[in-house]
């Protein structure tokens, strides 16, 4: 206390303020874009994103000659693009655990069989090819026509709220048979129509064509896209290629065509269905001589095989042929007016 006529002393009150940390707020880290890769500018982007190259993963996934052949630039310029977008994207390797958690991820789609979805742990697999064979009247467009439907359940009745894209190589999507099942599964008829894009391919070209141009749905026009049918694989490459003197070729390009459909479910998380012809082999004289078209190429691409045939008394029988990750087994079911159903 200060004594009468004496001048208190007042002390600089210093304001002490905290020291920054790591956590302050910094300026945001800038999101890169087509526009950071080496090489590229606003008339190169123009050409890449017109072919749907729109982000950094679509360009790191990509071969050279892709992008030679749709940006016009050199085969040495298209590379360093690739290693631009891959060395910003970290794309290197990951630990198993974050794969396991990564999977957490992963949809399955109900075929409205109890049995079949237990045998595919699941239902229908996202993010990988999974093809039926088999021969005529075994169900494998029923099953297409199926998945179509149940994609648009809600989550928690095995669809994905999603939009299906229906590939038909052969002519048999049925929009008959849609409302049918659609009213089984207690849908809106209408709006299951208006959520499956179909488009008729009438050759390979056609049908590779398409399958590129299921990204713009996604991309530009932003469908919630989450199932792509392609009923069937192999149909017309079947017919266009004739001959052991154009195998390679069907070969090459049945494979580039896989490749599509599996960058487009990895990328995206969708469901990629195919199915497939068969032949019967004149050399299997005891046992099934079925065998499915396309060879290695078509097996070593799928992720999911199944063997589609009839069954006794109007039923149908799927055999889990290869997995990854699950058993060889088999189930029955039958075909319904409302859909594929337990037996």
């Amino acid at each position: 206390m200060a004594k009468n006529g004496d001048v208190q002393a007042v002390e600089p009150t210093i304001e002490l303020r905290p020291k920054m940390t790591k956590e302050e707020p910094k300026e945001m880290k800038k999101e890169k874009t087509l526009y950071d890769l080496p090489g590229v500018g606003a008339a190169t982007a123009e050409k890449l994103e017109a072919a749907g190259f729109v982000d950094l993963i679509s360009i790191a996934v990509a071969t050279p000659g892709e992008l030679v052949e749709v940006a016009g630039v050199t085969d040495a310029a298209a590379r360093k693009m690739i290693q631009g977008a891959r060395s910003m994207l970290d794309m290197g390797f990951e630990s198993g655990e974050d794969v396991l958690k990564r999977r957490e991820q992963v949809l399955h789609i109900t075929t409205g069989v109890k049995a079949f979805d237990e045998m595919l742990a699941g239902g229908l697999e996202s993010g990988c090819i999974t093809e039926c064979y088999g021969a005529y009247g075994s169900s494998k467009t029923q099953l297409a026509h199926v998945l179509a439907v149940n994609i648009q359940l809600p989550h928690n009745k095995g669809g994905a709220d999603g939009v299906a894209v229906y590939i038909d190589t052969e002519g048999t999507f049925r929009p008959e048979r849609i409302i049918e099942i659609a009213k089984g599964s207690g849908l809106d008829p209408n709006k299951v129509l208006k959520n499956i894009k179909v488009a008729r391919a009438f050759n390979s070209d056609h049908q590779m064509l398409l399958a590129e141009r299921v990204e713009d749905l996604i991309k530009k026009q932003g469908l919630n896209v989450k199932a792509v049918i392609v009923d069937s694989l192999t149909a017309h490459f079947r017919a266009e290629f004739i001959g052991r003197g154009t195998l390679a070729d069907r070969q090459q390009k049945l494979n580039k065509h896989m490749h599509v459909l599996a960058k487009l479910a990895t990328l995206n998380n969708l469901v990629v269905y195919v199915t497939n012809q068969v032949m019967a082999r004149p050399d299997v004289f005891f046992g099934d001589p079925t065998e499915s078209i396309g060879g290695h190429i078509v097996a070593h691409n799928s992720t999911f095989r199944m063997y589609l045939r009839r069954g006794k008394k109007n039923t149908r029988v799927a055999k889990l042929v290869d997995s990854p990750n699950l058993p060889d087994s088999e189930c029955g079911f039958v075909i319904t007016t409302d859909g594929l159903r337990d037996i």
